[in-house]
């Protein structure tokens, strides 16, 4: 079953939950009831509060209604006729007061249930097989905060019964990985009521967001890239310029300087841009590549808030490359491999879209159908696969999306390549060219993380905490057996920091067992284990976090092989063989 087969039967089942509903609670009040990525769900305004000891009832009534195998029959209908056919709707008779008068109203009928839809769906009930109703959720209607909350039920369905199996037993293993959970239980970040959206990162996290940064900055170096940091809050008329005030105000936050109006930057490319713009540049500069680990704000509703996933504040480590016309090719397989790379340290797999022209966009046709192609001759000439997500690309260019997948089989979207000749116009960008005249050049916009804040979220999970011996927050636990024990243990901590080595000594009067149950608890690659033995052959006992095996082996040799593990940035521990 192809995506578009599996979304016709997904918004199947919407539907055959909704007359189940209706069945069961007949004042209901439908909204909408959409397919989605995991499944389906519906919004509803009811008197009844729905919760999860509901599902087995409603889910009762869909099974009758599957075994009835109605057909789904598919009408078109005037728009007085629709408006007749739902006078007791009225979220359905605000949808259709909102359509265009000339457009065709279609609706859908299974038995004696009938809904304003346009599909597609399967050919009956009796084609949903596999289902399963999941969670209940507010949602405002229309996604406005100052409309009505409305209740709205999550479901999923699958072709078959095993894949739906296998799909429960990944969300039953996504919630152990809940970086939300697993964030505050480590001490890495956590969000607050005083700030919604607005992530908080502790000690821990500060240590793995600082390890990403650096990681990123070197890599960056190597390949040719200047740092630059642009304030967060620029004037009203740059974002007038760079198109952001048409196309993504409602967006932003603002703010009155001196009587003017202020806005905080939602994405980085107008600064770099007046960097670029500040001197006279030279076709010797190009392609000139500015990175930036820039803060950016973009006004999130409360309902779509996820932990690091969806925030308001984040940190894109964004990069602007301009180059002339001829160096494009190059520069986007130079991006690409350089994107490649870094995944690959994570042990990420990925797969690609090109994301083409939004309804709301700015430029020509052939400004537009110029940088698709370009995009196109890039992923071709590096022989990579990728599909065409119509309509999803940025205001101002298409742009190739990276999607990793992770340890338990989801898919994150991350990196980006924005392909732009729009921007270099709007700003009247310029550069001299070898015969001494003017050129224009192109920018290209990308992302290799996307916001530092979501892939930590991502690293978390795929992970489940258990980072990588580089990027973990404390590499050794140092456990002493008892307080004899502990000035030896503070020596190696000493000896393990002044190698750059991130350690702590456990000196609680907790037992032995305790303490090595709290250093696996904490995600801690290694432990190392002090006792007499240790302590009269100056040796030390060396435990993986993630297996039974102890090793014994001198302080030296274990730097050595530790300070080698960290340097190569393997995935898995690698002192003990």
């Amino acid at each position: 079953m192809n995506n578009e087969q599996l979304l016709a039967l997904r918004h199947s089942a919407s539907h055959i939950m909704a007359q189940a509903i209706k069945t069961l609670f007949p004042d209901v009040k439908f909204a909408i009831g959409p397919a989605i990525s995991t499944g389906f769900y519906y919004d509803l305004d009811m008197e009844h509060k729905l919760s999860a000891d509901d599902f087995a009832a409603i889910e009762k009534e869909m099974r009758k209604i599957i075994a009835k195998d109605y057909k789904f029959v598919k009408s078109v209908i005037s728009r007085q006729e629709a408006l007749d056919l739902m006078k007791d709707q009225p979220y359905k008779i605000e949808l259709i007061e909102n359509l265009p008068k000339d457009e065709n109203i279609y609706i859908y009928t299974q038995g004696d249930f009938t809904d304003l839809c346009a599909g597609p769906h399967v050919q009956s009930t009796g084609c949903v097989k596999a289902f399963k109703l999941m969670s209940v959720a507010g949602a405002y209607w229309r996604g406005d905060e100052k409309n009505k909350m409305l209740q709205r039920i999550y479901g999923t369905a699958f072709e078959s019964q095993e894949e739906l199996d296998a799909y429960i037993l990944q969300l039953e293993e996504a919630k152990k990985r809940d970086h939300r959970k697993l964030g505050v239980e480590l001490e890495l970040y956590t969000l607050m009521d005083e700030g919604p959206g607005f992530p908080f990162f502790l000690p821990n996290g500060v240590i793995l967001r600082n390890e990403l940064e650096s990681f990123w900055r070197k890599e960056h170096i190597k390949n040719g890239y200047c740092e630059i940091k642009t304030p967060i809050m620029l004037n009203e008329e740059l974002w007038h310029r760079s198109g952001h005030w048409d196309h993504y105000k409602d967006n932003m936050y603002f703010s009155q300087i001196d009587e003017k109006t202020y806005a905080l930057k939602p994405m980085n490319c107008p600064g770099s841009i007046l960097v670029y713009k500040m001197r006279p540049r030279s076709y010797r500069e190009l392609p000139l590549r500015l990175s930036e680990m820039g803060i950016v704000h973009r006004h999130e509703n409360s309902g779509n808030l996820h932990g690091l996933m969806r925030v308001r504040c984040f940190t894109q480590d964004d990069a602007h490359i301009y180059v002339a016309q001829d160096q494009i090719r190059d520069e986007l397989t130079r991006v690409i491999k350089l994107i490649d790379n870094i995944y690959q340290i994570f042990g990420f797999k990925y797969n690609i879209e090109l994301s083409t022209r939004p309804k709301d966009s700015m430029g020509t046709d052939e400004q537009w159908a110029a940088a698709t192609n370009g995009l196109k001759e890039a992923l071709t000439l590096n022989n990579l696969e990728y599909e065409i997500n119509e309509g999803d690309g940025a205001f101002y260019g298409p742009k190739i999306d990276f999607h990793l997948h992770d340890s338990i089989g989801r898919v994150w979207q991350c990196g980006t390549i924005q392909l732009d000749f729009l921007m270099p116009e709007r700003f009247e960008l310029e550069y001299v060219k070898p015969d001494g005249t003017k050129g224009v050049p192109v920018m290209i916009h990308r992302v290799v993380f996307g916001s530092v804040e979501r892939f930590i979220g991502i690293l978390t999970e795929h992970f489940a905490a258990n980072f990588p011996t580089w990027l973990a927050p404390t590499q050794v636990a140092v456990l002493p057996i008892s307080e004899k024990h502990v000035a030896y243990a503070e020596q190696i901590k000493d000896k393990l920091a002044l190698a750059g080595i991130r350690a702590k000594v456990d000196t609680s009067n907790e037992k032995f067992g305790k303490k090595l149950r709290n250093s696996i608890q904490n995600k801690i690659p290694y432990s190392i284990i002090v006792g007499d033995s240790e302590l009269n052959e100056q040796k030390i006992t060396v435990r993986a976090r993630k297996t039974e095996k102890q090793q014994s082996m001198s302080l030296e040799e274990f730097i050595a092989k530790l300070e080698e593990e960290i340097k190569s940035k393997t995935i898995e521990p690698q002192v003990i063989v």
